[in-house]
């Protein structure tokens, strides 16, 4: 039997130092970057040198010497963001650990040393966990199980941050344009309310006149105070989540408008069945309710039995005879269930199993209507912001050269003119809002079709009512 036994051992010893080896960050990072290559376009890495972050230092310095674009905004995140850097290091550490779980226990060496009269004996015993050893395949396979959903949980947190990058990009961009209509709108109120003050004092208005266009500056300043917050506000969320020191913050160039809407939306075939199946989230669902069916039956084994196994060689040395006598033979350690029989951790087992089951449905059952969801978000920002380009601001410019040339033939007055100035520039703002609207809505899609779900909800925009004042 000891040759059996020996080979066993070697062979598990074989076995256990094969998935030695340690968690290849970088491989896994070049993974993640290739099935988020739509949101990290291969430049996800890790920072570990002196000459990384000089790289990332000198890219951060590039991208902060010209206006920043969308894209340009996540190259600058997943470079120089410390919160980037430390989800890395974080999914890291998850991942040596999950692969941790799956290596053999080290074996334990106990020596003691016995004197009686002339005799003296030396004990070795080498011992390790027997089920640890009968165990082992299976728990290999579950702590690579548990590495694969560690790479998607990273997968999934990656495109979340992304995201958050790009909407982050839009709402400061689209604050600082609508700022800027802010300030003209605030310009033509203010002129509006100087103009009836005079008139006023010369007996050509009354109190009622003056006191509407003197609401109306009121209004358009507490409204530009409002802008003026939402673009330092939404410019501040922007610096944070690249990641930007003070130095850097005052730097950073955004483009002075959002960018142009797409001629043509995305077609409903992004909502297929067979997006949702590829989606992250699902992905972790089955991979979790595969991890805890391996599980369930490895830790029902162990539950009932424990067992170590130990391999003992002891040297007598009796100085009188002057002789020495080795002894040999092994020892079985078995934990005896009296009092914890395993019912509760069996139960357990059965509780994580079907949570991670009805889990994993709940998810597939919901991706499906979830990217519906986006995507008639998407579609109808889509609508929305083309509407607003191509119908309403015309159609405002339209009336506004009307307007201007019945001026110049004294048909209307200036304070006409100016309400529907005011009208033109109000038009203008709500069309920049529909446009934010929509490139929040396509990040959302984006977002949705590969990690995890993210709700955009749609509004029709809004602008402020000035016909009161014109009259």
């Amino acid at each position: 039997m000891k040759y059996p036994l020996r080979k066993s051992i070697l062979a598990a010893a074989a076995l256990a130092l094969a998935g030695c080896s340690a968690i290849d960050i970088d491989q896994s990072l070049q993974d993640t970057n290739a099935s988020t290559s739509a949101f990290t376009r291969g430049q996800l890495a890790l920072s570990r040198s002196a000459q990384q972050a000089q790289a990332r230092s000198l890219l951060t310095a590039e991208l902060l010497a010209r206006p920043l674009s969308m894209d340009e905004a996540v190259q600058l995140a997943l470079a120089n963001s410390p919160a980037v850097q430390s989800l890395l290091a974080q999914s890291w550490l998850e991942m040596s650990l999950a692969h941790q779980r799956g290596l053999l226990a080290n074996p334990v060496f106990s020596f003691e040393r016995i004197r009686f009269r002339d005799e003296l004996e030396l004990g070795r015993l080498l011992s390790f966990g027997l089920m640890d050893l009968l165990t082992l395949p299976r728990r290999q396979q579950i702590a690579q199980g548990r590495v694969a959903q560690a790479r998607l949980e990273l997968a999934a947190n990656v495109v979340t941050q992304v995201t958050q990058v790009r909407q982050a990009w839009v709402r400061a961009v689209g604050a600082q344009q609508s700022l800027q209509y802010a300030v003209q709108v605030s310009q033509a109120a203010q002129a509006s309310a100087e103009l009836a003050r005079r008139m006023e004092q010369v007996g050509n208005f009354n109190k009622l006149q003056r006191a509407r266009q003197q609401v109306f500056y009121a209004d358009s300043v507490a409204q530009l105070a409002s802008s003026q917050h939402a673009a330092s506000a939404s410019r501040e969320d922007l610096l944070r989540l690249l990641g930007l020191a003070d130095a850097q913050a005052g730097q950073l160039q955004l483009p002075d408008r959002l960018p142009e809407l797409p001629s043509a939306p995305r077609e409903a075939g992004v909502v297929s069945g067979l997006a949702a199946q590829q989606r992250l989230d699902v992905q972790l669902a089955r991979q979790q309710l595969a991890t805890a069916g391996q599980s369930q039956g490895l830790k029902l084994l162990t539950s009932l039995v424990d067992v170590d196994l130990g391999l003992r060689r002891n040297t007598v040395f009796d100085n009188a005879a002057g002789t020495q006598t080795p002894k040999t033979g092994f020892e079985l350690d078995i934990r005896l269930p009296l009092f914890d029989w395993g019912g509760n951790r069996r139960e357990a087992m059965n509780a994580q199993s079907l949570a991670a089951a009805n889990r994993y449905e709940g998810v597939v059952r919901g991706a499906s209507s979830q990217l519906r969801e986006s995507y008639s978000a998407y579609r109808t920002s889509y609508e929305l912001a083309r509407h607003y380009r191509d119908e309403i601001v015309p159609l405002r410019k339209t009336m506004a050269e009307e307007n201007l040339l019945r001026y110049n033939g004294m048909l209307i007055g200036v304070f006409e003119l100016l309400a529907d100035t005011r009208e033109q520039i109000s038009s203008v703002i709500a069309s920049i809002g529909a446009a934010q609207q929509f490139w929040l809505a396509d990040a959302a899609l984006s977002a949705s079709l590969t990690g995890k779900p993210t709700g955009m909800p749609v509004t029709a925009p809004t602008q402020a009512n000035s016909e009161a004042a014109a009259h």
